[in-house]
């Protein structure tokens, strides 16, 4: 006999984007179920025990500013913090730190286990159940029917997964967990399409078998910058990584062995990661190429395992062995775990709308890999995402959807919905038109009072945030008011420094030359005992809070230029386009119809991203819509039309 529950929402997979997806509806008051088939492998890190990295770091940052969890679990777990790309502009240096693996899943875990709202069910979904267009509950393999009014899917890599290792292969989702295999057919029912996706591992070696003579240490910052405004200290030791590289014997081990290597054999027929390939698509693509690095990270401050990060790959045991003990430092290293691939169902992200719901299916939200994506972060952001909105539906609210020129969890959801994807999509500062509006310095001022409007901040976050923008206001107003004249003596202690002055200029002013640093400004201010005031303002900012001053300052032109931009597009962001508006029109190919009528874009701006999509056509599209709009105002045949702008677009308004 089947037995029942009610729950508001139900969420299924207990991965990155599983866990931020349940906690978020917890802290919003509603009574969430989050099923797995495995509690103890809740926030499990499948891949690379790392956080962050270029453009992966600002989604992390985005995530805490939200209210998420993800910053805070690294932090708790992060034995080496370090900012890549600080050589480059602020707006594409990237936060990232090595994790702990067993500590990042406990302290996922623990956070989710503090939600009295939370219900963790080790349980396995055979289908989701809908009726009048919306979802009604899920059943679970046992019989047990969950009856709901908001699904999110977060089932990562584990849809009819097949894993893969040179000519042998078993189903499972991640080494030692089974797959999921009759959720699949559930979506397809409801008409969703699916592909193949692919991703891989790298093998795992035991640190005690590396000659660590032959590697360059890849040492984390000196002074380790948390994630998380919550975070006020690093209490883990900070660990090494190491580099080293393959060569030449690697390569042509690998190129004698591709009749045996699963993605060549035609074995696996789906589309891998282009921005994270397996060492032996590496070599095959990159044929030019004498050498490719090789990170070598701990798994773990007591874990024996070191991670091979660069050399991911489904080759059989017998040539990882090999191509492992080709590599300089590796020659006497014992394998722990060998690399292997893994196939598995996805959605085509074109089929959701700006709050990651199913088109057409009211309350079934999907987020993380199942929406083609790669990665931790971009899993955890869509998470996130979902759990928000599915909290907004439940309570009857205005979506929640950011722009792309608000965040890059925007950009990514609309790159998703807009223009599908088929093959794992990867998030880089490059997909980002207006990334100096969206640097890591800002996150907090621009995301966190959207996240406590919403009701989704705990007070202490909310403390925090506005202590950090009262100490920056602060620090904006002294130094635009601590004014310079070149007289004598404000010209020879400045000159002490090596800074010159030939017109009168605020210490706001004087940042924006790229050959002063902040720093020793203020130690020449010292010196001297000028402008004690705002001297003692900056002292009191934290060297991250300093670092965004100093960026504002001296990139105020640019990230004003960049501002108007967005205003000027957000025209054609507000331009709404009606529900149930037909595109088949003239001046429009039956080809970009086709892609309209699919995509169901509910702006102009989202339209214009559409692939293939082209200014003329833009143009004609544009004109449509007004006349649309307009004669929707007036009246035909006597009888008004009025037209009602999409919910979802009304509300971005």
């Amino acid at each position: 006999m089947s037995i029942s529950s009610d729950f508001d929402a139900v969420v299924i997979g207990g991965g990155h984007a599983g866990a931020e997806a349940a906690r978020i509806i917890a802290r919003g008051g509603r009574r969430v179920a989050l099923v797995t088939i495995i509690a103890d492998a809740i926030g499990r890190m499948s891949c690379n025990p790392a956080i962050g990295g270029l453009a992966k770091g600002h989604l992390v940052k985005e995530i805490d500013a939200l209210g998420g969890l993800m910053a805070e679990a690294t932090d708790a777990s992060g034995i080496q913090f370090k900012v890549l790309n600080r050589s480059k502009g602020p707006a594409v240096q990237g936060p990232r730190a090595q994790c702990d693996r067993d500590l990042y899943a406990a302290a996922v875990q623990t956070l989710l286990r503090k939600e009295p709202n939370l219900a963790i069910l080790e349980a396995s979904v055979a289908s989701i159940d809908k009726a009048g267009g919306r979802v009604v509950s899920v059943t679970l393999a046992d019989g047990r029917r969950l009856r709901t009014r908001a699904v999110i899917v977060t089932t990562g890599t584990f849809l009819r997964a097949l894993m893969h290792s040179g000519e042998s292969r078993t189903v499972g989702g991640r080494f030692g967990e089974p797959s999921s295999d009759t959720l699949s057919e559930s979506l397809r029912s409801f008409g969703l399409r699916l592909g193949r996706l692919k991703t891989g591992t790298p093998p795992r070696i035991l640190r005690d078998s590396v000659d660590y003579e032959k590697l360059t240490p890849q040492p984390g910052d000196d002074e380790p910058r948390p994630f998380s405004i919550l975070t006020d200290g690093l209490a883990l030791p900070q660990l090494l990584c190491w580099l080293t590289y393959t060569n030449e014997t690697s390569h042509e081990l690998i190129r004698k062995n591709l009749h045996r290597a699963p993605m060549y054999t035609g074995q696996i027929a789906a589309t891998g990661p282009r921005y994270c390939p397996s060492i032996e698509d590496k070599v095959v693509r990159f044929s030019e190429k004498d050498r490719h690095q090789i990170f070598v990270e701990p798994e773990g401050i007591d874990n024996p395992w070191l991670y091979l990060n660069g050399i991911s790959t489904s080759l059989p045991a017998d040539v990882q062995d090999d191509l492992i003990h080709s590599v300089p430092g590796l020659e006497r290293a014992a394998v722990a775990r060998y690399g292997y691939a893994v196939e598995y169902d996805f959605v085509n992200p074109e089929q959701l709308d700006a709050t990651l719901q199913v088109r057409g299916l009211e309350g079934l939200y999907l987020a993380g890999q199942i929406n083609g994506t790669s990665g931790y972060e971009e899993a955890a952001a869509q998470g996130l995402v979902a759990g928000i909105n599915a909290l907004q539906q439940l309570g009857g609210r205005d979506p929640f959807i950011l722009r792309r020129d608000q965040a890059y969890i925007g950009v990514m959801v609309d790159d998703l919905i807009t223009m599908g994807t088929e093959e794992p999509y990867r998030m880089f500062t490059s997909r980002a038109e207006y990334r100096l509006l969206l640097g890591c310095h800002s996150v907090y001022e621009r995301l966190s009072p959207v996240a406590e409007k919403l009701g989704i901040l705990d007070s202490e976050r909310i403390r925090r945030v506005d202590d950090r923008m009262d100490r920056m206001s602060q620090v904006r107003r002294s130094i635009r008011a601590a004014a310079l004249v070149p007289d004598r003596a404000t010209t020879s202690w400045l000159e002490e420094s090596n800074i010159s002055l030939s017109a009168p200029t605020s210490i706001a002013g004087l940042l924006q030359r790229q050959d002063i640093g902040f720093h020793e400004l203020l130690e020449a201010c010292e010196r001297r005992g000028s402008f004690p005031e705002m001297v003692s303002t900056v002292r009191q900012l934290r060297e991250e809070e300093l670092e965004a001053i100093v960026t504002e300052a001296r990139y105020a032109g640019y990230i004003e230029k960049q501002a108007r931009e967005a205003e000027k597009c957000r025209h054609d962001e507000d331009l709404r386009i009606p529900a149930g508006f037909s595109y088949e029109r003239p001046g429009l190919s039956r080809e970009l119809s086709d892609k309209l009528t699919l995509v169901q874009p509910v702006s102009i701006g989202q339209a214009s991203r559409i692939r293939g999509m082209t200014p003329a056509a833009i143009s004609i599209l544009r004109m449509h819509v007004r006349a649309r709009n307009r004669s929707s105002h007036g009246s035909h045949n006597g009888v008004a039309d009025v037209f009602q702008p999409p919910a979802e677009l009304e509300r971005q308004s």
